[in-house]
């Protein structure tokens, strides 16, 4: 099981909100790569950054902030207003060794059939869910699809990774919601990487005891715990390497 440490960025600095509000900010670093810097030098391989302007946006955002993140030598997972083509182009060769479609995901058209076959394992999809129904937009409008729904159809696209985040668990430190992810663990054959809610060591032992019951947990996103010191980043990468 992979930890996924998380920077979100929004006008140029580390930030985190709170289920995605963007009148529930807090600023944690000016510079997102100093962060990226300490997650490495505590044993991190891969980190998750989001581009928060974005996703509200619609348009990457923060990209030179995101080759200063590359530059630090982790693997970037990225998502946030990758909502076409060109935009995945360009953040694929920007370094980013991994893009996270979302908005995009749960069109009618076949836009994500057609990444997933061009770029492979360099794409993943976000399944953001409140309440059980997938959210976009930066989680301002709601799709009206369920998240396993969507999920089956992601499924049948041949999409290889999803991270499916929680919101209402989502910057609160109250836990994960394991159902909701044993849920979706259960519905393809795709990799999922759970997000949302992690507050604490246990959280984290208990996501490791499901990586043990199914293959295709592939990892957890952990960001405001961090920030928080609720958790220490080397003891959950051990945890998680054993």
């Amino acid at each position: 099981m992979t930890i996924y440490p998380a920077i979100d960025i929004k006008g140029g600095r580390c930030v985190r909100l709170t289920q995605g509000r963007a009148d529930a900010e807090t600023v944690y670093a000016e510079n997102p790569a100093d962060v990226a810097k300490e997650f490495r030098a505590a044993g991190s391989e891969w980190i998750h950054v989001v581009d928060l302007d974005g996703a509200f946006t619609g348009e990457p955002q923060n990209l030179p902030a995101v080759q200063a993140i590359v530059a630090v030598g982790l693997k970037v997972q990225l998502g946030g207003g990758l909502r076409t083509h060109a935009a995945i182009e360009r953040a694929i060769g920007s370094g980013v060794s991994r893009v996270v479609i979302g908005t995009r995901a749960v069109d009618a058209d076949n836009f994500v059939g057609d990444v997933a076959q061009t770029f492979g394992e360099k794409v993943a999809v976000g399944i953001d869910a409140r309440n059980g129904i997938v959210a976009v937009k930066g989680w301002v409008a709601s799709s009206g699809m369920s998240a396993l729904e969507a999920a089956r159809r992601m499924d049948v696209l041949g999409v290889r990774t999803l991270i499916h985040t929680d919101i209402g668990t989502d910057g609160m430190l109250t836990g994960p919601n394991f159902q909701a992810q044993e849920a979706m663990l259960r519905v393809g054959k795709f990799r999922v990487i759970a997000s949302g809610g992690v507050s604490r060591r246990e959280d984290v032992v208990k996501l490791a005891e499901l990586a043990r019951r199914y293959a295709n947990l592939d990892g957890v996103i952990v960001g405001k715990a961090l920030y928080e010191k609720r958790v220490d980043l080397p003891d959950l990468l051990a945890l998680a390497r054993g």
